[in-house]
């Protein structure tokens, strides 16, 4: 199968280039206006922090393998197109996360719906791993990935959100949009739901 070929956001290489300790110090929605102003190092720093974790979320809330790429290149795209306007009125991360959120939306409007294609859940970006280490890992996560694509997509976005990304309720809520005191309902409903399943599967103890 062809893929065209990936013109933003820039090649992974372009990441590796190590960050001066200024960049590195300075927050998301500093390099975010730098950025606005032409700054390139700056955007290949919020890259860097931020490409994976939006992948990961992209990939957990995507139920087709084939519109994580197209989502979060879109998402910065969007972005690039956006800079000389920013203004940081909310955290940098959600801000980018409702960008990507607010595109799949759109896809799903569009589309038939579809039920989730767990395979591109083994795609996301880890960390890295032996190969033992990986097979073992991917042996643990595989029941609790699928009890997770069970949740109801509020409550498991919710879930990723906190679990994966580390985000605060708060945060969280900005992202989704709804209230803080919604969030932790969603939280809570999808840890009791998903620890009932995976005792139901005996991997309760595992996971």
């Amino acid at each position: 199968m062809m893929h065209a070929r990936r013109l933003w956001p820039p090649p992974a290489s372009a990441t590796l280039v190590r960050m001066p300790d200024t960049l590195q110090s300075t927050t998301d929605e500093e390099l975010m206006l730098r950025y606005g102003g032409g700054d390139l190092p700056s955007f290949r720093e919020l890259y860097r922090r931020h490409s994976q974790g939006l992948y990961r979320f992209v990939a957990w809330r995507s139920p087709r393998r084939a519109w994580v790429d197209e989502i979060v290149q879109d998402a910065w795209a969007s972005l690039h197109a956006a800079r000389a306007g920013y203004q940081p009125q909310a955290a940098f991360r959600t801000w980018l996360y409702q960008i990507a959120r607010n595109r799949l939306i759109d896809m799903l409007r569009q589309k038939e719906p579809l039920p989730l294609d767990i395979e591109v859940l083994a795609e996301v970006p880890h960390e890295a791993h032996t190969p033992q280490q990986t097979f073992e890992q991917k042996q643990r996560h595989a029941l609790l990935h699928a009890a997770i694509a069970l949740l109801p997509v509020e409550q498991k976005e919710a879930l990723v959100l906190q679990q994966f990304s580390a985000m605060s309720v708060n945060e969280i809520a900005v992202v989704t949009g709804a209230e803080p005191e919604t969030v932790k309902s969603r939280l809570r409903y999808a840890m009791q739901k998903l620890r009932a399943q995976l005792d139901a599967s005996g991997a309760g103890g595992r996971a």
